[in-house]
């Protein structure tokens, strides 16, 4: 178990996961805040929005309509962020220039999609049910399935699964094998996201990003040192034994603040058995899965009772790749909110947190407490009945009082 003086003293954990530290301060809680305040969600929206771009039978910003949808819809990103053809780009050769030395580049090609997760507009995941979201889950695993290398095992064993197929819009075979693809949602403003209908976004591309690929290489790396254990699974089950950072769990899946968590209230949901990626789940295990994201999003708007901004997004095996790099892979999500104190004070990664290494206040402990205190109906079906004090000196939110001078 975590020693208890670890909540009074600062101290450095080390993120197994990517192979960095990061700095806690517990007794940072109790600084006064007179900086920056975000606004408080609390704005009611419609279930249909007729200036929505993503609203069904709506027109898009590129002119194109949506049809009428009724559970998810795919289209590829009006806006790509990569693109699958482009201009050739072939870095110079001369291995004796001091450019070709210093200034590199590559270039990458890709893919985008746009997942709506409901033609409500007025939903978020946490006011989704179990059932309302599992076919968003099955939207990732066809749209993975569909861009997986045919030489990988796990299209292999894509092939024996029965997946339902739903109306997924333009989710077509690209025209390229991608490395990796990056499933990921923006919630709130805070965020950056630009439409607050429920959506999500897939960039797929020829490129394996760093983050993913330092967790691979930490994987690839454990496996190797402790006679072929998967490092996700042994962690799952450490914190499903010691409950001390749990703040759900089922049968299939555990959800947490990691030990070594960054974000004040970050949470890491990882199945418990060894899963390289979206295509080993059973139907019953997307239930599962479902069930837990779920309750995490719930919780979090309940926490403050506000719609809780995160950042959320899966990593799981690449879609081509080694041997090890596929088999040594763990299904896992990271949620990455950035609110601190209230519904309106948030943590900024700046100064010492980008010249040196993150830095943390509230224990991820303390976090885990909070959350797991936040379970029950969503708050703002019964916003009514329950008061609201939002301040620098307190916010009565789902689980008692949160202000400068602690977390309770």
């Amino acid at each position: 178990m975590t020693d208890p003086v670890l909540n009074d003293i600062s101290h450095r954990r080390f993120n197994l996961l990517r192979g960095s530290w990061i700095l806690v301060s517990p007794h940072r809680t109790k600084r006064p805040w007179q900086g920056a305040q975000e606004e408080p969600s609390k704005v009611t929206l419609p279930e249909y929005d007729p200036k929505c771009y993503l609203c069904p039978s709506n027109t898009r910003a590129n002119g194109e309509n949506n049809p009428k949808f009724k559970n998810t819809f795919v289209f590829v990103n009006d806006f790509s962020a990569v693109k699958e053809e482009q201009e050739n780009y072939h870095p110079e050769s001369n291995s004796k220039s001091l450019a070709s030395r210093l200034l590199r580049a590559e270039a990458v090609t890709g893919k985008c999609y746009v997942i709506c997760f409901s033609p409500n507009h007025s939903l978020t995941l946490a006011d989704m049910t179990p059932a309302e979201i599992i076919p968003v889950i099955e939207t990732w695993t066809n749209i993975y399935t569909l861009h997986l290398d045919p030489k990988s095992p796990l299209a292999k064993l894509a092939a024996t699964r029965s997946i339902p197929e739903l109306d997924q819009g333009q989710l077509e075979r690209p025209n390229a094998q991608y490395r990796y693809m990056q499933i990921f949602e923006n919630k709130g403003q805070a965020m950056g996201c630009s439409n607050p209908h429920p959506h999500g976004q897939v960039w797929a591309t020829t490129s394996l990003p760093e983050e993913p690929a330092l967790e691979i290489q930490q994987m690839v790396k454990y496996r190797q040192e402790h006679n072929g254990s998967h490092l996700l699974t042994d962690y799952a089950a450490l914190e499903s034994e010691q409950k001390v950072r749990t703040v759900f769990e089922n049968k299939g899946f555990w959800a947490g603040v990691p030990y070594w968590g960054v974000w004040p209230f970050e949470i890491l949901l990882t199945s418990k058995q060894h899963k390289r990626s979206l295509v080993d789940f059973n139907k019953e295990e997307r239930e599962q899965l479902a069930e837990v994201i779920a309750e995490i999003t719930r919780r979090y708007d309940n926490l403050f009772e506000t719609q809780f901004p995160y950042s959320m997004g899966i990593h799981q095996a690449p879609l081509e790749g080694t041997n090890d790099e596929i088999e040594c892979s763990h299904f896992h999500i990271h949620f990455y909110p950035p609110l601190l104190r209230s519904a309106t004070v948030r943590k900024f990664q700046v100064g010492y947190e980008m010249l040196a290494e993150p830095q943390r206040d509230i224990t991820p402990e303390q976090a885990a407490d909070r959350l797991r205190g936040c379970c029950g109906p969503l708050y703002r079906k019964s916003f009514e009945e329950k008061p609201y004090t939002n301040g620098i000196n307190g916010i009565n939110g789902a689980n008692g009082t949160d202000g400068i001078n602690g977390y309770q």
